[in-house]
């Protein structure tokens, strides 16, 4: 029979012998890191042969060489961390397999660790006692850098005869991963991956895969690893063509940042919501009500409209004098213009026409027979060397910015007319108020992500090349500057001074191999068609829980959201486990989700801690709150979080400044910036984000913030490990 050991000799002379293994396997690591190395060297020294062949050559090897480099120093933390003891079933073997972040060979390119997303490693998150899949002992290797200093062991399969030499040793990986405290940041789960969360990672490539479950289920985790395995799988495609990841907040992303570089993948991007479109980072959140209108579908409609505008301030008549003809285009024939233009394509791709659909309207008005009888070419030479007309042209129809169209917004008799029967004057109100001096909220991304669609690229070059005399001007309007005398000059320096917005080249092109979506509960309508534009071609990982929605009308959501993923295979999966809380935490949680009437997946905790949340009525909240914070540091060793109304956040971190000058507890526990131990957030803030201990301030208020403040409560109330404390003013 196995011997069961917790403690003991046997205990640590297994460790020593897992130990041996670990430092031959770093010898290799290190030995793969100097070959990568001379590989690099000898692709600079490729670069001497004096050919184009030698510096394609040199180009390639160094690419790749650093590619490894990067690999193998990003997997050097927990290198090693999975054993599997194989018996008589479909998988024998003379030895055990060891499961790490990355694959190694050994010397004589035998396999020496197996990747943890390679199809052999599989079996060491699929086999249960139920269904061992020819594994008897299932290992975890805890490590600290290249030092083990513990294993923690699963007999899969006692009645198998090598089960009778094989020592188990420990409580059981995942008790054990989830009894440890928490820092700021999140960190892999692949030594203790589970059975439900691996058949999702190891989905089918193709299509939209939808990860599902409760709180504490592990599904951004599972999500990310699930990105990882991807690039493992079909390199070539996904670092191609790029993995974007999508979360809810600055703060999320910089939770989840270490995960994909400590499983060996760096060719990710990782955006908030407020960082998807590029050159714009938004941080600020509109109040729930502004963010409802700017959320809101409706406001599709009401981008397009904007941006069929003419430019405010710019001139509306154009007045020459040619031969015997005073030519004028005043605003009904400009705006006949416009429109002609328009129907043509977007904006910005109009620009080249620009010049030759003024032309032929001046045109028609000569009638002199002095202007006839020299013809148009003459007339269009004329006209191009008039400086007001090539003025009056760049300022009828200059290439537009989305910040500068959305700002426009900010007049309210604009804002009326292209409101007109799709928002109520007092939606309107709420948008003027909310574009002050402030910047460009999180909810604006979108909406500017909207404008750029409609407004469309400038062309790198003319769309319209019938007369090319024309296509000096014409490259006025893309961004080139020919030599036209002095009005050429006059754009050039309007150009090179700023005064002239140039847009961005890449609106609509911004396609990636694989989005994944995190929070998707949470996208309004208009974010889920910022992010379907950059996932038309893509495969999706779509995360999420309805329960947790901050967005009020889930019904326009969910339509946007079948809109951005048009008709892709989708394949389901739910995760049914809560990891996260305690199970006193959780039921504590799952009573007010009841007892509110939410809908809510009410997954099974699995770990108890012995300790109920307190609840407190406090007359001084300001003492209550410094006497929970320095408590909770006390008792757990990781994060401790102080989840605020938005209304109360700036006295509270306040507070804790000052608490920091006279307690060396706290100064301690607020030192590391984005590493500290205590954390001061919004009930939104704490989307996706885990804490070994929270206090809950005042959570009525946070209920009553917003027409969902139910299902935000519920999500502060599912972010503890292990301890917290509520807080209600008496």
């Amino acid at each position: 029979m196995s011997v069961d050991v917790s403690h003991g000799n046997v205990a640590q002379q297994e460790i020593d012998h897992e130990q041996q293994f670990v430092d031959r396997v770093y010898r290799q690591l290190d030995q793969s890191t100097r070959n990568a190395e001379a590989l690099a060297r000898e692709g600079h020294g490729r670069a001497r042969l004096g050919h184009e062949g030698g510096l394609v050559e040199r180009d390639a090897m160094v690419f790749q060489a650093a590619k490894r480099i990067a690999t193998l120093n990003a997997a050097h933390e927990g290198l090693v961390f999975g054993r599997l003891d194989l018996g008589q079933g479909p998988w024998p073997g003379d030895g055990p397999r060891y499961i790490g972040r990355i694959g190694l060979r050994d010397e004589h390119r035998d396999s020496l660790l197996i990747d943890w997303r390679a199809p052999a490693a599989a079996v060491f998150y699929q086999a249960t006692a139920a269904d061992p899949q020819g594994v008897v002992r299932r290992r975890v290797l805890r490590c600290s850098g290249p030092r083990v200093v513990g294993v923690e062991d699963d007999l899969l399969d006692p009645d198998d005869p090598a089960a009778d030499a094989l020592p188990v040793v420990g409580e059981g990986a995942l008790m054990a991963q989830l009894s440890r405290a928490r820092d700021r940041t999140m960190h892999s789960i692949v030594a203790t991956i589970q059975a439900e969360q691996d058949r999702a990672i190891r989905a089918p490539g193709k299509g939209v895969v939808s990860i599902s479950g409760g709180p504490g289920t592990g599904k951004t985790v599972v999500a990310l690893h699930r990105a990882a395995y991807l690039l493992y799988r079909d390199r070539r495609r996904y670092e191609t063509g790029g993995v974007l990841v999508v979360g809810p907040s600055g703060v999320f992303m910089r939770y989840i940042e270490r995960v994909l570089p400590s499983l060996g993948e760096t060719a990710v991007a990782l955006r908030s919501l407020g960082e998807v479109v590029d050159g714009i980072r938004a941080a600020r959140h509109d109040d729930p009500a502004v963010a409802d209108v700017k959320g809101s579908g409706r406001m599709a409609e009401l981008m397009r409209r904007t941006t069929r505008q003419a430019v405010p301030d710019a001139p509306s008549q154009l007045r020459v004098f040619y031969r015997d003809d005073n030519l004028v285009l005043g605003p009904r024939e400009l705006a006949r213009i416009r429109r002609q233009l328009l129907s043509q394509g977007r904006r910005n791709r109009q620009l080249p026409r620009v010049v030759p659909a003024l032309l032929d309207a001046m045109w028609r008005q000569v009638g002199g027979e002095r202007g006839r009888e020299r013809g148009r070419e003459e007339f269009d030479d004329t006209m191009l060397g008039t400086a007001a007309f090539v003025d009056f042209a760049l300022d009828w129809w200059p290439p537009l910015d989305a910040t500068e169209v959305l700002g426009w917004l900010r007049d309210p008799d604009l804002l009326g007319r292209v409101a007109q029967g799709v928002l109520s004057p007092e939606e309107q109100a709420l948008l003027s108020a909310s574009w002050g001096a402030e910047g460009w909220s999180v909810e604006d991304v979108a909406l500017l992500d909207e404008l750029r669609f409609e407004l469309g690229d400038v062309p790198q070059r003319p769309a319209n090349d019938r007369d090319a005399e024309l296509e000096a001007v014409s490259d006025l309007f893309d961004g080139s500057v020919p030599e036209l005398g002095t009005a050429a000059d006059r754009v050039d320096r309007a150009d090179r001074s700023g005064a002239r917005p140039r847009p961005s080249t890449r609106t609509e092109d911004d396609f990636y191999a694989h989005v994944l979506v995190d929070e998707a509960q949470d996208l309004s309508p208009m974010q889920w068609r910022m992010v379907g534009r950059r996932g038309r071609t893509a495969t999706w990982t779509v995360v999420g829980d309805p329960a947790q929605s901050s967005w009020p009308v889930p019904e326009e959501s969910a339509r946007a959201r079948e809109e951005a993923l048009g008709d892709k295979p989708r394949h389901e999966f739910h995760l049914s486990t809560n990891y996260r809380n305690s199970s006193e935490i959780y039921d504590f949680a799952a009573r007010y989700a009841e007892r509110v009437g939410l809908d809510a997946d009410l997954p099974n905790a699995v770990r108890e801690t012995g300790v109920q949340p307190a609840e407190r009525r406090v007359a001084d909240l300001r003492a209550a709150v410094r006497e929970a914070v320095v408590e909770l540091l006390d008792d757990v060793e990781g994060t401790v979080g102080v989840v605020v109304p938005t209304a109360r956040r700036t006295q509270v971190e306040g507070w804790v400044q000052e608490w920091a000058g006279t307690s060396d507890d706290v100064a301690a526990a607020t030192a590391g910036g984005s590493q500290a131990r205590l954390a001061v957030l919004t009930g939104l803030e704490t989307k996706g984000l885990e804490f070994d201990a929270i206090v809950v301030l005042t959570p009525d208020e946070i209920e009553a913030e917003s027409v969902t403040g139910r299902s935000t409560l519920y999500v502060v109330l599912t972010r503890a490990t292990q301890r917290m404390v509520t807080l209600t003013p008496a």
